[in-house]
């Protein structure tokens, strides 16, 4: 098992690299210049020339990536452009926030998902399956800032049982966390279905119904744990997806995470900043899909052999 993950450790290190380069060249085509943006419309040209001699951004792009590269081999990610705090900081602060959504958006659309694919997979072509993929549907279609304008719409400006912005109670986390999760739910839920209902025809199914097995034990025991292998695929790709995802729902519920941070970032052409969250999320993608693998390993135990 340890052999297994050291070969997908070593894997994502090239992938990480080739992030690392994209982001670094990325940013910097941007529109905008951040030395004109710290001077003012205002400043002279020698003044613009002083900051960017002082931020480096006077040196070739490839001199600029090889000191970032050093700095990150030092677990230095370098400082923001505007108010000069450590980007480590800023991340290490705004992070557990975006994390804490990200897992209960991911249990929402569990708790969600799951349950309706297999509803969806034992009642195949009735009206319950119908109504499941409708919903199934409908939630992969609707775009994040869409579902959660109308969500604040409904329950925190005319009803007023939630707050529509802010992180303080659990209660600030309901709705950016359906908002979240209800894209993540419908994939779930579509991709538990057909996993369920490829086991479900399986002549080991049939034997035990045959056998006299009851038909929750047919669902929980023999069919469940045999779908679970793509789901888990899909629940670790949606973990990821929501980590990054997560730009959107902070910007339209006012939640304090790295998604705002990165939005504020680009905005005001940070480099640091940007280049250290989108890392950050990156390597959270990678980690989960090493996580992933593992899972695969407990599940069918033949893959770590391969």
């Amino acid at each position: 098992m340890s052999r297994y993950l050291l070969k997908r450790l070593l894997l994502a290190v090239p992938v990480l690299l080739g992030v690392s380069i994209v982001v670094f060249t990325m940013i910097r085509l941007i529109p905008g210049d951040p030395a004109l943006l710290m001077a003012g419309q205002a400043a002279t040209e020698e003044v613009v020339r002083q900051i960017r001699q002082s931020l480096g951004l006077d040196r070739p792009i490839v001199v600029q990536y090889a000191y970032f590269i050093r700095n990150i081999a030092r677990g230095d990610l370098g400082r923001s452009l505007f108010n000069g705090a450590a980007v480590t900081e800023e991340l290490g602060q705004r992070f557990p926030r975006t994390a804490r959504l990200a897992l209960a958006a991911i249990l929402v659309a569990l708790l969600i998902g799951v349950p309706a694919g297999i509803l969806s997979a034992t009642r195949h072509l009735s009206w319950v399956d119908t109504f499941f993929m409708v919903l199934a549907l409908a939630g992969v279609s609707m775009p994040v800032f869409w579902l959660g304008l109308n969500l604040i719409l409904i329950f925190a400006v005319r009803l007023q049982w939630l707050p529509a912005i802010g992180h303080e109670t659990w209660k600030h986390l309901i709705l950016p966390a359906f908002t979240l999760g209800a894209a993540s739910a419908a994939i779930i839920a579509r991709m538990t279905r057909s996993a369920m209902l490829e086991v479900l025809r399986h002549d080991y199914v049939r034997t035990a119904r045959a056998k006299g097995v009851a038909e929750s034990s047919v669902i929980s025991r023999h069919a469940l744990r045999n779908a679970l292998i793509p789901v888990v695929t899909v629940v670790g790709l949606q973990l990821g997806t929501l980590l990054s995802g997560a730009v959107l729902t902070e910007s339209v519920f006012a939640w304090p995470g790295v998604g705002r941070l990165l939005v504020d970032a680009v905005l005001a052409r940070d480099y640091p900043v940007i280049q250290g969250a989108v890392l950050l999320i990156a390597t959270m993608f990678v980690l989960l899909n090493v996580v992933v693998d593992m899972a695969y390993a407990v599940l069918d135990p033949r893959i770590r052999y391969e």
